[in-house]
């Protein structure tokens, strides 16, 4: 039951005291140009993007770019924030020893949530396994926030297996109304959601979220290894003491890696890698302090 895992309300005041840190490298990083509204001090120009207030474009920068440019301003302090969570049965997995990759995906998305409420951002979500479970608008509610925490806390829903990722970014696309942060937890192990990211991210900041773990390029050597794919239940033996089998192994999680960077870069989203098992808080302040270094 999902009870036995670690429950995020059990760690709420340790996740609240972490999602300080996430909410300061928000503030001071990248991100500090997305937050919308006027304020009274100009600071730049930025690209125009779909929802933004037409009476904020620079026109004098526009003529001389050929491409529309809004003005930003210092006050500008609002930064929308959606988060989708993959609850599919391959997120079930991980090495032995290591917590699986939902419970991973699970605290790094509560992170973000409670470090957007800190800087008074509106908060939305998609939760989906093989149906889209839940879906919220963001809105700068406390309210509707928790009940997105909670809905993260809940267990996922086992009724229909495969992965409903499509839907969700469907359903994502249409519920932002202005430009956002959206950032998906996944393993990413599934296809045909690569039209729908690109319509994502021609519109919003998108950052992929693959959660890793050691068992995609390394497995224990004990002999012939029975593996269930869990969504197909076909039982695979693996000959995990070869060493050309843990060569192949190896291979094939290394350009795996590398097809889907090339899949989220191609389409305009910023891909982040987060590994299974591991403290997400100190990668998550890396990564809104440091944007650059994950394109």
């Amino acid at each position: 039951m999902w009870h036995k895992y670690n429950s995020l309300v059990k760690k709420a005041v340790s996740l609240n005291l972490q999602a300080k840190n996430v909410a300061d490298g928000m503030r001071s990083g990248m991100y500090h140009s997305m937050y919308s509204g006027r304020g009274i001090e100009f600071s730049g120009v930025r690209n125009y993007l779909r929802g933004d207030d037409v009476r904020s474009i620079d026109w004098n920068v526009t003529a001389r770019m050929g491409k529309p440019f809004v003005k930003c301003y210092e006050e500008e302090r609002e930064l929308i924030v959606f988060v989708i969570v993959d609850r599919s049965l391959s997120m079930e997995s991980s090495s032995f020893g290591v917590s699986r990759r939902l419970e991973t995906a699970t605290e790094a998305a509560a992170l973000v949530l409670l470090a957007a409420q800190k800087n008074a951002s509106p908060v939305g979500g998609a939760l989906f396994s093989g149906t889209v479970e839940y879906m919220s608008e963001p809105k700068n509610d406390k309210n509707s926030a928790m009940r997105l925490f909670y809905k993260l806390d809940s267990h996922p829903n086992r009724t229909s297996k495969g992965t409903a990722l499509p839907q969700a970014l469907r359903g994502a696309i249409k519920c932002l109304r202005n430009r956002s942060l959206v950032m998906i937890f996944s393993d990413f192990r599934c296809a045909g959601y690569e039209k729908e990211l690109a319509m994502l991210g021609g519109f919003h900041d998108v950052v992929a979220v693959r959660i890793s773990d050691p068992s995609d390029t390394k497995l224990p050597a004990v002999g012939t290894l029975p593996i269930v794919d869990s969504e197909s239940n076909i039982t695979m033996q693996l000959p995990t003491s070869s060493r050309l089998f843990q060569a192949e192994w190896q291979k094939q999680g290394l350009e795996f890696d590398r097809y889907w960077k090339n899949i989220c870069r191609k389409r305009g989203v910023t891909p982040f890698v987060l590994e299974n098992g591991k403290d997400p808080t100190a990668k998550l302040v890396q990564f809104f302090s440091h944007r650059e270094a994950f394109r």
